[in-house]
């Protein structure tokens, strides 16, 4: 079932929590690819580890834009995918994913998203570490900023996709990437316990870990 815009209209932190399990459908060449969402990260508009803190520019529109507003920007050079929630400023940024396949699938999705997203070597990257990080994720599903930003899902395009999955456990964490001073501190970062060890940096496995544990109702 196709999320609606209703279901991104709900807090940060929230929507950063309901979105994992929940599943990214592109459609590429008359293809399906799809990815299981892992890991996620929150945004609001007066965290100083956000965008939209910096103030609004025409970039940084789709942080205003009702909640299910694609936002898209470069991080290091490479596209990046996030979705604005309630309230002016607010976001949630998806952070990684895992291959997924099921009946809605080319056989050959796996090869597909390979071919868009292989290792610096040219060869092919593990199913697993496909989508371990968020520009990883854009370029295994070819979304980008171009096409995308500031747009609405989109049924026969990009959507996101309920299945049912249902996530038990849920890991809390500070973020990543986030300048000093920038409120790196904050546990706004939210993994699905039992894909942790496919995310992008894993919690569980750090000298000193920094987490909670959440069971997910």
């Amino acid at each position: 079932m196709q999320l609606t815009p209703d279901f991104f209209d709900c807090d940060a932190q929230h929507l950063a929590k309901k979105l994992l399990g929940k599943i990214i459908r592109r459609q590429y060449h008359n293809q399906w690819l799809a990815a299981r969402i892992i890991e996620t990260e929150a945004y609001y508009l007066h965290d100083r580890g956000s965008h939209a803190s910096l103030g609004y520019t025409d970039k940084r529109k789709a942080l205003f834009m009702p909640a299910g507003t694609i936002y898209m920007y470069y991080a290091r050079g490479k596209d990046s995918l996030n979705i604005s929630c309630q309230g002016e400023g607010n976001a949630v940024l998806i952070k990684s994913a895992i291959f997924h396949c099921d009946e809605k699938c080319h056989s050959h999705s796996l090869k597909i998203m390979q071919s868009l997203n292989p290792q610096i070597s040219g060869q092919p990257r593990m199913a697993s570490k496909l989508c371990a990080g968020q520009t990883l994720l854009c370029r295994a599903l070819d979304i980008k900023v171009k096409d995308w930003d500031q747009q609405a899902f989109k049924r026969n395009q990009l959507f996101i996709d309920d299945i049912g999955y249902s996530v038990t456990s849920i890991i809390q964490t500070t973020r990543l990437g986030i300048p000093h001073d920038r409120d790196e501190h904050l546990m706004y970062r939210f993994i699905d316990e039992a894909d942790a060890r496919h995310c992008s940096k894993n919690p569980l496995t750090q000298r000193k870990p920094n987490f909670i544990r959440l069971n997910n109702e």
